[in-house]
This record gives C-alpha cells, sequence and structure tokens, in this order.
C-alpha cells in the first residue's frame, strides 16, 4: 500500500470552501425536511414550495459568508425563523445559522455572534409561550446551551489564530533585527576600515609609494569582501534560486583576516588563544567573529591605539573573547558616532546566546570588551594537526 502523501490530499479553500459547505448543509437539511415530511405529513403545495425556497436561500447564504459574514449571518436567523413560522415541517435549518454564528466568534466579530444568539434564544422562548407546550422549554434551554458552547468554540478558534499571527510576526521582527545586526556589522567594520586605509594611503603617497599602493590594495580586497557579505545578508530577503556562496561563512577561523585588514589601517593586533581549542556551534562562532570585528573597528575608528590584544580561551562550556586596546579614545568610542550602537549590537549577540559582555575603559588605559559566550550542547574539541 503506498504511503499517504499529504500534499496530494488538500481540503478546498476559499470560494469552493464555502460552495462545498453550503452543499453539504443543503443535503442534510433536505434530508432531515423531507424524513419530517414523510412521517408526519406535509404542508400544501405552496406553502412545500415556500420551505424549498427558505431551505434554499438561508443554505446558500453560506456562500457568502466570508464576503458579508454579518449580513450573511443575520440573513441565516431571520430567514430561519420565518422558515419556522411559515413551515409545519420542523427540519434542521436551525443548523445553518449555528454555522454562521460558529463563522462570526471565529472571526472576532464577538458583538454581531452574541446578538445573533441572543436573538435567536428569544425567538425560540417567544415560539415556545406561543404554542404553551411543556415540551419545547426544555428545547430552549438546550438551545442556549448550544449556541453558548458554539460562540465560546468559535472565540477560542480566533484566539488561536490570533496568537499564531503575533508569534509569525515576532520571529519576522527577530529576523529583520537580525539581517538589520548583521548589516550594521558588515558595512560598519569594512566601511571604517576602508575609510582608516585611504587616509593612510593618502598620507604615505607622496613619501612611500610603496605602502601606499598596498594600502589601495587593501581597499580594493575589502570593498569586494563588504559586496559578499552584503549579498550573501541580503540574499535571505529574497525568494528565488541562487547559487549557494562558495565563500566560507564568517567565524574565528577567518580572525587572521580580520587582523591583516587592521593592521594595513595602521591597528597592530595580535591574537592569543588559550585552552583546547574546538569547534564551535555556527551562532557562537559567528557571535565571536563579529564581537571582534566591531571591536576592532571601534579600536581603528576612536581609540587611536598602538597596539591591540583579542584573546580566545576556550573553557568546558564557553568561549571567553577579550578584546583590548591601549588607545585614548574611550569617552569618544562609547559616545560617538556608531560606538554606542555597536557595543549594543555585540551585547545582544551574546545575550542571545545565553552568555554577557561588557565593554568600558581600563584602569591601566585604553578600553576592553569581555564576551562569554556558552557552547551551548556542541563544542566539541578539535584534534590540533600540524599547528
Amino acid at each position: 500500500m503506498p504511503p499517504f502523501d499529504r500534499t496530494r490530499f488538500r481540503l478546498p479553500r476559499g470560494v469552493r470552501a464555502d460552495a462545498l459547505l453550503a452543499g453539504g448543509v443543503f443535503v442534510v437539511v433536505a434530508l432531515g425536511a423531507e424524513a419530517q415530511r414523510l412521517s408526519h405529513g406535509g404542508d400544501s403545495v405552496p406553502s412545500l414550495i415556500a420551505s424549498w425556497l427558505l431551505i434554499a436561500a438561508v443554505c446558500g447564504a453560506l456562500l457568502f459568508r466570508r464576503r458579508y459574514p454579518v449580513t450573511a449571518g443575520w440573513f441565516t436567523v431571520l430567514a430561519t425563523g420565518v422558515y419556522y413560522l411559515l413551515s409545519d415541517i420542523d427540519g434542521p435549518l436551525i443548523v445553518v445559522p449555528i454555522v454562521a454564528l460558529y463563522a462570526l466568534a471565529a472571526q472576532g466579530r464577538m458583538r454581531a455572534a452574541i446578538g445573533m444568539a441572543a436573538v435567536m434564544v428569544i425567538g425560540m422562548a417567544a415560539g415556545t409561550l406561543a404554542s404553551g407546550s411543556d415540551v419545547t422549554g426544555t428545547a430552549v434551554f438546550m438551545l442556549t446551551g448550544w449556541l453558548v458552547a458554539v460562540v465560546a468554540l468559535g472565540s477560542v478558534r480566533h484566539s488561536r489564530l490570533a496568537y499564531a499571527e503575533e508569534e509569525a510576526r515576532l520571529r519576522a521582527t527577530e529576523e529583520r533585527l537580525r539581517i538589520a545586526r548583521e548589516l550594521h556589522d558588515v558595512i560598519g567594520h569594512n566601511i571604517s576600515m576602508i575609510n582608516v586605509q585611504a587616509g593612510a594611503a593618502l598620507h604615505r603617497l607622496k613619501k612611500d609609494p610603496g605602502q601606499a599602493e598596498e594600502a589601495l590594495g587593501a581597499i580594493k580586497a575589502s570593498s569586494r569582501e563588504t559586496l559578499r557579505e552584503l549579498r550573501a545578508t541580503l540574499g535571505v530577503l529574497r525568494r528565488v534560486d541562487e547559487q549557494a556562496p562558495t565563500a566560507p561563512a564568517p567565524g574565528l577561523a577567518r580572525a587572521d583576516e580580520l587582523v591583516a585588514s587592521a593592521k594595513l589601517a595602521g591597528l597592530p593586533v595580535r591574537i592569543e588563544r588559550t585552552g583546547a581549542e574546538r569547534s564551535l556551534p555556527a551562532p557562537v562562532d559567528l557571535a565571536a567573529y563579529r564581537i571582534v570585528q566591531e571591536s576592532l573597528t571601534n579600536a581603528a575608528r576612536h581609540s587611536g591605539a598602538g597596539r591591540v590584544v583579542v584573546r580566545f580561551a576556550y573553557g568546558d562550556r564557553e568561549l571567553t573573547v577579550v578584546v583590548e586596546d591601549d588607545g585614548r579614545g574611550s569617552a569618544a568610542r562609547t559616545a560617538g558616532s556608531g560606538g554606542r550602537s555597536g557595543i549594543v549590537g555585540m551585547t545582544e549577540r551574546a545575550r542571545a546566546l545565553g552568555g554577557e559582555l561588557t565593554a568600558g575603559p581600563r584602569p591601566e588605559g585604553g578600553f576592553a570588551v569581555r564576551a562569554r559566550l556558552p557552547y551551548g550542547t556542541t563544542g566539541e574539541p578539535m584534534e590540533r594537526s600540524g599547528r
């Protein structure tokens, strides 16, 4: 027996679903009315024709329950009341306004739903008093319970849909914030380095053309890297099939590239590693890379440092990243353009992984950024080969 394929079996939606619902309800009501007529005797021919026309009209109103939900709902209630007044056949036409009532409650139109339910109960009670029957009193009580249950179920359905939509909006907002953070890190770092390298090239152009040419080459490489990362980041916003990027994703494996770029901008950087180096989960690897990237960018733009030390401490459960410089521009870094937003972005990255980040002036001078990034459930030690 072949396995069940859910992609081939899909429930109808929209107009087709409304047509199927209206047709199914019409069949149920027609069979019930016809059974009543055959067992208890029928109306006169004019009354019978009027009854069938009302049944068709009430069931047909379900075709408009999406476009005109309130109007269609009230029509089913009033037309059903007319049906029970004119016809001697007690058919199950009450099912139709109950369906419309549920649809209104599921759409969050509680005022209209409660009003319709109240009119149905009052109408049923008026019929009970007019007929003077003891049995119909119980019927009114049961109808009231059914209507309350239907409205409650529709309200629960509306609440679940609203919750799902709100959750989807929150996920979309988080994704936009993630993309904005990536764009800030990519553009902020690379453009800042390009600016510093361009200034160095202009300064050295006459005195040392060789070093100026080297700085211009670094500008070219930095701009190419900026475009590559920008395309990769914006690619998540596209819905088209594109060739997968072949360049490695940002991570600590590319930390040496950050160091080389900083050195070309006139910022000496040294990397120190302690502990058993291990393969990091992708989110931790990316966060550590971005924190170092942003810290070097701030150091190059604001600190005027003569030395920067980047330390990676691989612990048993977490990675500690420390970036220290001996610059004098810590105040400008925290208050200047882009500095505070960069520190906030780094802090958010660390907190998103269950870690923490602190940034501020050092007692002995300069500025320090310290981040603690838990591994989570992964982070296995790597075998060092040829290192």
